[in-house]
């Protein structure tokens, strides 16, 4: 049955609506980033770039590095920003733009954030890589859509240990793709759990001229353990993207560049050559045999 044109809305150009993107310009490998900037700090590496896009906040280059056919896209900040982009990643080669219906066999992306994030661990330095094993939502974006419920057990455990308003969403624990995830595990990288919040400011219990309303929500959130795991760092797009990716049947991992320590009040001193380290690392260890 035919997808409305209300539901996906393709442009003239025959392009998704958000992304400017048409099916035969995306690679089956994507990086995410939040940063439209961040866009070109990645495909400066590649060998060749076939295409440059953008829309809104929406920038997209696909090329070639070192023989294998990438896209990277900027997400900006925030899971309403990974519905839109999960869900039109999937429409470009998972639904036949021509009949507006769902092609009979799916493909499967894989799907790699490199982002910044904050440490809640004191022995998490600054300047250092971790790989999120599990997106811990404290969004709702998971519970717009029909689910399994993710981790249970794990985000029974949050909310037992972490208490929070009545008016707050329930949590929801996606992991990530364990095949995915074994591209990246060297020595440089370590492994956590990572909290993805609505905000950067109240909802990560930062306080500039308003009183965030969950003031010991660091002090819980660092003083987690559920069967020996701990929750490591906060940002603000990763348990989305796990959410999304686990829903529609693509392999995703999230990277994160630790350029804050909020137990110790640090921050990178040289932010800029940190993510640059995360972006060279990882575009290695894609096309690494």
């Amino acid at each position: 049955m035919p997808i409305a044109n209300s539901e996906l809305i393709i442009n003239p150009d025959g392009s998704i609506y958000h992304l400017n993107l048409k099916p035969h310009q995306l690679a089956q490998t994507v990086i995410t980033v939040g940063d439209p900037e961040r866009v070109a700090e990645v495909s400066k590496h590649f060998n060749v770039i076939e295409l440059k896009v953008s829309k809104r906040e929406f920038h997209t280059h696909t090329g070639v590095y070192k023989n294998k056919r990438i896209s990277v896209i900027s997400t900006g900040i925030g899971t309403d920003n990974i519905d839109i982009v999960l869900n039109e990643l999937d429409a470009l080669i998972n639904v036949d733009f021509t009949t507006r219906e769902i092609k009979k066999e799916l493909q499967s992306l894989d799907i790699v954030r490199i982002g910044t994030s904050g440490s809640v661990q004191s022995d998490i330095a600054v300047d250092s890589f971790l790989l999120s094993q599990r997106g811990i939502g404290f969004d709702s974006l998971f519970h717009w859509y029909e689910n399994d419920g993710g981790d249970l057990a794990f985000a029974k455990a949050i909310t037992q240990q972490i208490p929070r308003s009545k008016d707050h969403s329930a949590p929801y624990v996606i992991h990530c793709d364990a095949q995915l995830a074994k591209k990246f595990q060297t020595v440089e990288m370590q492994n956590g759990n990572t909290i993805t919040n609505t905000g950067f400011y109240g909802p990560q219990s930062r306080q500039l001229r308003l009183t965030p309303s969950e003031k010991n929500l660091n002090t819980q959130i660092a003083n987690f353990n559920f069967e020996g795991h701990k929750i490591t760092n906060l940002e603000m797009e990763t348990a989305g993207i796990y959410a999304m990716a686990s829903l529609l049947g693509h392999r995703a991992v999230s990277l994160n560049a630790i350029l804050a320590n909020r137990a110790t009040g640090e921050f990178s001193t040289k932010p800029k050559e940190l993510v640059e380290k995360l972006i060279k690392f990882t575009l290695d260890s894609l096309v690494a045999s």
